[in-house]
């Protein structure tokens, strides 16, 4: 399924305050899902298997490294959860790095929230305004992305321009 989407990531001190927020707008809760993300060794782009209680994909796609809120071209394949895949992709790409999170995942209409926690990185919301089927332009999914930026009262300064693959990869920068 080709989806596109644009997203930011912001590092925020505690979960609670933006999730009570949230809350006011009544969102459909999805639950806590410990997730483990096995990014693989690919020439283009970022591969990754997702392993969750609730959410389970392969996912490919093409992001730009910027700050706020950024088009992400993705290719995601649902799965039944299976050792066999991870096994084959280890065989044949290697592993890049480990990703292991908790994630509360909201949504309301085609808008994705996520409150993570990320052991040694911290607390983090990651907003995704979703289409999976042309229903959107580019343009109004990011409209909807930067509503919610300015929704949760973020500031540029908590913006995290790199996915937690990279963040644990290279800690310093």
């Amino acid at each position: 399924m080709n989806v596109k989407n644009f997203e930011f990531k912001a590092k925020v001190d505690h979960l609670e305050p933006y999730e009570n927020k949230l809350l006011t707008l009544n969102p459909v809760c999805h639950g806590l899902d410990h997730q483990t993300d096995t990014y693989f060794n690919v020439p283009n782009g970022r591969l990754k298997l997702r392993e969750g209680n609730i959410e389970n994909a392969l996912i490919n796609y093409d992001r730009a490294d910027i700050a706020g809120s950024r088009q992400s071209d993705v290719i995601l394949y649902k799965h039944l959860p299976s050792p066999a895949l991870k096994k084959i992709l280890v065989h044949q790409l290697g592993i890049k790095t480990i990703v292991d999170k908790k994630r509360k995942i909201y949504f309301i209409n085609n808008v994705k929230f996520h409150f993570d926690i990320l052991e040694n990185l911290g607390t983090f919301i990651e907003v995704e305004a979703i289409d999976h089927d042309g229903t959107f332009t580019p343009e109004e999914l990011q409209q909807q992305c930067n509503h919610y930026f300015q929704f949760f009262e973020l500031t540029q300064a908590q913006v995290i321009d790199r996915s937690y693959s990279d963040l644990i990869l290279n800690p310093g920068q």
